[in-house]
């Protein structure tokens, strides 16, 4: 019998090359939601703090909102399509359960035969895909990964639901992760509630998407800000030391009650769902690919994703904005 297994080199880190985002052409405003459901402008911005949001059009599906972040991600890298070994695709929209959409992306995109596949952790599924592709560029299994959420959360709206068709919305981002000398995606802090799984839920495949908002806010305000402050501890940073704090894009409330309790008052806080509302898996790289393009945060600087919602489950890590 010969020796043991062989294991690939390992790399020392992994780090975020570039981001890249979508959003639909398409801008759905309160005005507009006030015209067919019982609601208006005011009473949707002090309760969610949303402005608008961008809905997709009929030829535009998860593949295709994918593909465009991820190949404005892939341009920004410096990356050639044939340089991407591994394609990992965050979405809870699906329009059906198989095939999956990742190996469709990478194929739009002309990546040829790479590793692929779909994760599924709802709104904290794009730091589920991030935390993963990091760690499989660690372990020697991936050289360079396109991480990608795209969602059409419209297909599963009732229009005439007030307590959803004002919150979700459509678009995607995508992030380019490779081998690093030093770390520059920290570890992740990920678990789950799965106590509370009926408290956001599309129970049939016939029905839409129903939530019980009052619940997940007291679960969100309570439970979140501790992850994220242990997810700055095992990375090494101080909440005081951040650039940018880019939760999940639920609920501006949300959004501003975790930013308070980190104590993070230096921090550049992301508010992208002012005008995107709330688009799940793919929140989080839209909200920083904007914050970038703006120039709001420094290169190299540290921020603090985090990410929660169905599950119910969580995940959060502390990254060098490329």
């Amino acid at each position: 019998m010969t020796g043991g297994l062989r294991i690939p080199d390992a790399a020392a880190g992994a780090r975020v090359l570039a981001f890249g985002d979508y959003r639909p052409a398409r801008i759905v405003t309160n005005d507009e939601l006030a015209e067919t459901v019982d609601t208006n402008d005011e009473w949707i911005r002090s309760r969610v703090g949303i402005a608008e949001r961008r809905i997709a059009g009929d030829d535009e599906g998860i593949v295709e909102l994918g593909a465009h972040a991820g190949g404005k991600a892939l341009a920004g890298s410096g990356l050639a399509p044939s340089d991407i070994d591994l394609v990992i695709l965050a979405t809870c929209s699906a329009e059906s359960p198989m095939p999956g959409y990742a190996p469709q992306v990478a194929h739009r995109l002309g990546i040829d035969a790479p590793g692929a596949f779909d994760i599924n952790a709802a709104c904290a599924g794009f730091c589920y895909a991030l935390a993963t592709a990091s760690a499989a560029v660690r372990a020697g299994s991936a050289r360079n990964v396109l991480v990608v959420g795209s969602e059409k959360m419209s297909q599963w709206l009732d229009w005439t639901d007030r307590s959803t068709c004002i919150i979700f919305a459509d678009g995607a981002g995508a992030a380019v992760v490779a081998a690093s000398d030093s770390p520059g995606i920290g570890p992740v802090v990920w678990g789950s509630a799965g106590d509370k799984y009926d408290k956001i839920i599309i129970p049939t495949r016939h029905s839409f998407i129903q939530q019980e908002g009052q619940a997940v806010f007291r679960w969100a305000t309570t439970a979140i800000a501790p992850v994220a402050v242990e997810a700055c501890e095992r990375a090494g940073i101080r909440p005081e030391d951040l650039a940018a704090i880019v939760p999940h894009q639920a609920n501006l409330r949300i959004i501003e009650a975790i930013a308070r309790k980190m104590k993070a008052k230096d921090a550049v806080v992301a508010d992208d769902i002012v005008q995107s509302g709330n688009t799940s898996g793919a929140s989080i790289p839209l909200a920083l690919s904007r914050m970038i393009e703006r120039g709001d945060v420094p290169s190299g600087a540290p921020a603090l994703l985090v990410g929660f919602g169905a599950g119910l489950s969580y995940a959060a890590q502390v990254i060098q904005i490329p």
